[in-house]
Parts: structure tokens; C-alpha cells; sequence
């Protein structure tokens, strides 16, 4: 029940507003086949979770969308008979910018959320004097960071490691989860080597 609870409430946030919008993802992955082969279609995978994560309908609302991802990439989701266990950890964070687009230094907000790494927290502060000509408070900008792990469950070797960073102006987080997730996993099971840039169109 709380599963679906967390699908429907996710449904609606990623509902929005018409039109579209297209999130750019800075991308590092790096893949290790467990015994030199590649990730097979339909292969099957659990959500592994850490002792932080003791939220239950913010986990489900991340694995939901997770799974809708990893299932466009051909992974089946099966808690029972799973080959491979998933790890997902999330961040946002606030930042005021200049007219240019620069963080500033005088007024400036620090804090977050954090899936996946210690648990759920959030702070935010502001301070500082702001600059001639500058708007009072300076817009805010955000940075979205996603990583997830995948580990085959037989010898516990991670195969497969993606992250993706979106930095920009909006703070409605499970969407732009949903861009940065299907960033990450771009060009699964086989990832070109180095850093790229993923975009991604979602809705409004």
C-alpha cells in the first residue's frame, strides 16, 4: 500500500504543466562486466538500501522512478530472483547566482537533501551583503546529483557505476531525478569512457 501510495504521489509530481524542457546532465560511468560480459537484457535486479534510509515513502518514491528507468534500459525489477542489486543516492542542492549566472560570494544559500548517503536532511542559511546593482535576494540555482551502483549479487563486484549533475534553475527534484537518471543511464549496458554531456526533454 505504501508502495502504491508512493507511485501515484510520484505521478503527480511528474505530471507539471504543459510543454517541454530539457535537462542537460554532466555523465561519468564506468562499467566492469562481471567475468568480461556485458549487463544482458532482461536481467533481473533487487533494490539494496542502506540503514540511513529510513523514509519509507521518499525510498519508494526514488526506487519507483528508478524503476521505470532501469526498465527502459531492459532491467527487470524482481526482489525474489534478482542477479544484481541496485544502490541509488541523490542530492540537491541551493545556490544563489549573479546577473551572469555566477555563484556568488557575498549572499549565497548552503544546505540540501540527500537520498542515499546518511539519510534525509536539509539546511539552509543566508548571509553576507550583496553587491551594487545586484538583485536582492540573488536568484537561486540548484544542482542535482545522482549515482547508482549496480552489483552482481553472486561475487558482490560492482559492474556497473553512473552519476549524473544537473545544475539550473528548477527545484522540483523528482523530476529532474527522472533527467538525470535516464542521463546516467545512457548508452547501457555499454557507456563510452570519459565524461559527457547527456540532454534529456521532460515536461514542464
Amino acid at each position: 500500500m505504501k508502495r502504491l501510495l508512493a507511485l501515484l504521489t510520484v505521478a503527480l509530481l511528474l505530471g507539471g504543466c504543459s510543454g517541454m524542457r530539457l535537462v542537460e546532465s554532466q555523465v561519468r560511468t564506468k562499467a566492469v562486466p562481471a567475468g568480461g560480459a556485458a549487463i544482458e537484457a532482461g536481467a533481473t535486479y533487487r533494490f539494496e538500501r542502506l540503514p540511513s534510509q529510513t523514509d519509507a515513502v521518499e525510498t519508494d518514491s526514488v526506487e519507483a522512478i528508478a524503476e521505470a528507468e532501469l526498465a527502459e534500459v531492459g532491467l527487470v525489477h524482481d526482489e525474489k530472483a534478482a542477479r544484481y542489486s541496485v544502490q541509488i543516492s541523490t542530492r540537491m542542492e541551493a545556490y544563489y547566482v549573479d546577473d551572469w549566472g555566477r555563484p556568488t560570494n557575498g549572499s549565497r544559500m548552503t544546505g540540501g537533501v540527500t537520498f542515499g548517503l546518511g539519510g534525509m536532511y536539509g539546511s539552509f542559511g543566508s548571509g553576507g551583503m550583496v553587491g551594487m546593482g545586484m538583485r536582492f535576494p540573488p536568484p537561486a540555482q540548484y544542482r542535482h546529483e545522482v549515482t547508482l551502483l549496480l552489483r552482481e549479487l553472486r561475487s558482490n563486484q560492482i559492474v556497473y557505476e553512473t552519476r549524473a549533475t544537473h545544475e539550473g534553475p528548477w527545484d522540483d527534484r523528482y523530476n529532474i531525478l527522472r533527467a538525470t537518471l535516464a542521463a546516467a543511464l545512457k548508452d547501457f549496458p555499454n557507456p563510452p569512457a570519459g565524461a559527457r554531456r547527456v540532454k534529456v526533454e521532460i515536461p514542464r
